[in-house]
């Protein structure tokens, strides 16, 4: 456990970032590979990290708030569970099983807004990690659809994307009507 005077300066080297909601054009934007993994990108993941957190959320990529780059950052821990963040940078599938499962999905960017898309139920992906160490390892369940919907984002791909025009056009509308309800406070 942190004392107080660390946890203190530990916060205040975190940067909540605002998280960019549907129909705002950046969300639609391909991200960038990252070059080097440096005490920058570390410290992007860590705001990235701590925003999700405070939405919450499990999964956020930084073109979520507004950088597009091909950063994940993901906690699939349990509610009670000790966190358990992953950082993955310049994420890939490398395999995918063509079996796929329908899994509720919801996103950040598209708040309140749920629904059943099929994603594969099992993927190898290779990526690097919070030190740039690279790492190839198989994804299921709930690791697999989560790294497919967040991966997704770097290519300008939101869930509701999947969905029929109405669908989408229903969950686009309602964030706006929500983004004008809390603007007018």
């Amino acid at each position: 456990m942190l004392d107080e005077s660390l946890a203190a300066t530990y916060i205040t080297f975190m940067t909540i970032r605002p998280i960019l909601t549907v129909p705002n054009p950046v969300l639609k934007q391909c991200s960038k590979p990252v070059a080097e993994v440096t005490d920058e990108t570390r410290r992007l993941m860590d705001d990235m990290l701590e925003t999700m957190y405070l939405a919450p959320g499990i999964g956020l990529a930084a073109v979520q708030i507004g950088v597009p780059l091909n950063i994940i950052v993901m906690d699939l821990a349990k509610e009670g569970d000790d966190p358990k963040p992953q950082y993955f940078i310049n994420p890939q599938i490398l395999e995918v099983i063509e079996e796929k499962r329908p899994y509720e999905e919801g996103c950040l960017s598209v708040p309140d807004v749920f629904d059943e898309i099929d994603r594969s139920a099992r993927v190898k992906i290779r990526y690097q990690d919070y030190n740039g160490i690279e790492v190839t390892e198989w994804a299921e369940g709930l690791y697999a659809v989560c790294i497919q919907h967040e991966m997704d984002h770097l290519k300008g791909v939101l869930f509701i994307d999947y969905l029929s025009r109405l669908k989408r056009n229903r969950a686009v509308k309602k964030v706006q009507k929500a983004e004008k309800l809390k603007e007018a406070g």
